[in-house]
């Protein structure tokens, strides 16, 4: 038994553990797995009998099967290898259960698919340089009533004062008041979880909130936010209510993002992007270049359902460019004022929806292609990009599917199996999306054309 396995076996036996969720995010970050007693989970680390087929990579957000030739028909076997350090209580249970994140293995080797094997990819690229990345997602998600029937638009759901918000309450202490019990309990269980969150927000839309990390390692937060957004959902469900992390779930309102603020230490902890007398950098500027060049064809990966690209839209707090700017929160990249020292970037374009592994994969993958490639960015955008700047990202999925699956760099980078098999998935779901008769169209069009 690996020291890895020595150290799961101790920790379970001190929680005195009785069952064990076995966690593999999959491309849409859904938790695939399994859930065995702690007697059969520590069998399976000693003989390899841990398994799971790699046909879960090539599942949809639906749960179907995507067409793809990116995957072996045999549907072979992967072996998965719990990471010690992921090991936590599940909260909400009353049985003590642990749950630990695996990656996945096949003859000794990573299985390239898994979208956590490729943040890690992206992250040993910038380890060979001497580089280390810090990076601190924000995430916003809404509050709605239960939603049984798909076919009805979402409510806000009630607080404390039994009356649903009908108006945008940003920034107000006391819209976030209403919720005191639920977001008590988030706190709690992310406090048991060890997930660091920071400080918690009323966002601008109806029951809207955000929810900001602490910064730290990019491996760690990605693994934090993929547990995070289950905790908010299971939370949510015990005061019978939803939280949804979906970009655009209410018409009218703003979407939800996940910005990423990013910035580059050095061997000696030093910040790569701001000089010792506190000016930005050669390599700030290639970084910026680089996001500039690269996300749009990264955009899949950030932006990855149908539903994404409602989200990013003109005067609704999202950006439409890869424009840069200080302190300007209507282009993609935001520079908040900071000392040389926390000098970084702000990427505002990825949604709520997406796959944290991959959305933080994609932004470090665009910043080192602009760092190695020596690119430069555009002149600093001033005033208001909404009505100065024309759209430069994807207006729509299939567009972002073909301009992921054309990069050569984003292969390079990312792996020509992974991109084959992700864009994909995400044209099954298109194509699954296109059966859908919209209730516009039945409204506009039943009687009228």
């Amino acid at each position: 038994m690996s020291s890895n396995d020595e150290l799961i076996r101790d920790w379970l036996k001190d929680h005195r553990i009785t069952e064990v969720e076995m966690l593999v995010p999959d491309m849409a970050a859904i938790a695939r797995g399994k859930i065995l007693p702690t007697n059969k989970f520590l069998a399976g680390l000693e003989n390899d009998t841990l398994r799971l087929p790699e046909s879960i990579f090539g599942q949809m957000v639906t749960g179907a099967d995507a067409e793809t030739k990116a995957l072996s028909q045999q549907a072979p076997d992967m072996i998965l290898a719990p990471d010690a350090e992921t090991i936590r209580i599940v909260p909400w249970y009353r049985e003590p259960t642990a749950q630990v994140i695996c990656d996945c293995v096949r003859r000794g080797e990573p299985v390239q698919l898994a979208p956590r094997q490729i943040l890690k990819n992206v992250l040993k690229l910038y380890d060979d340089k001497g580089w280390k990345p810090v990076v601190a997602p924000e995430v916003e998600f809404f509050l709605s009533q239960k939603n049984i029937d798909a076919d009805y638009p979402l409510l806000p759901p009630a607080g404390k004062s039994g009356r649903p918000q009908t108006g945008r309450q940003a920034y107000s202490i006391d819209a976030v008041n209403e919720f005191d019990p639920l977001f008590e309990d988030i706190y709690d269980f992310c406090e048991s979880q060890d997930i660091g969150i920071d400080s918690l927000i009323h966002e601008e839309g109806v029951a809207q909130v955000e929810i900001n990390f602490y910064h730290g390692d990019p491996l760690q937060l990605a693994d934090h936010t993929f547990l995070f957004k289950r905790t908010v959902r299971q939370a949510a469900l015990r005061h019978d209510i939803y939280a949804t992390f979906m970009a655009k779930p209410y018409e009218q309102e703003p979407g939800s993002a996940m910005h990423i603020h990013q910035s580059i230490v050095d061997a000696k902890g030093h910040n790569i992007f701001a000089s010792r007398g506190g000016k930005d950098t050669r390599l700030f500027m290639a970084y910026i270049g680089g996001l500039q060049k690269y996300l749009p064809a990264a955009m899949p990966l950030i932006a990855p359902y149908v539903n994404s690209y409602r989200r990013l839209v003109r005067f609704l707090s999202a950006p439409v460019n890869t424009h840069w700017g200080h302190e300007n929160r209507t282009v993609g990249l935001r520079i908040p004022e900071s000392e040389p020292k926390n000098r970084r970037i702000e990427n505002r374009v990825p949604g709520a929806d997406a796959n944290p592994y991959l959305a933080i994969a994609a932004t470090l993958a665009c910043g080192y292609l602009g760092m190695t490639q020596n690119l430069s960015p555009t002149k600093a955008m001033e005033g208001n990009a909404y009505e100065s700047m024309r759209y430069q990202l994807p207006r729509h999925l299939l567009d972002a599917i073909q301009r992921f699956r054309a990069s050569n760099d984003m292969r390079e980078i990312l792996g020509e199996a992974f991109v084959d098999l992700f864009s994909d998935v995400k044209a099954s779901e298109h194509d699954a999306y296109q059966q859908v008769i919209s209730p516009w169209e039945r409204q506009h069009l039943l009687l009228n054309v």
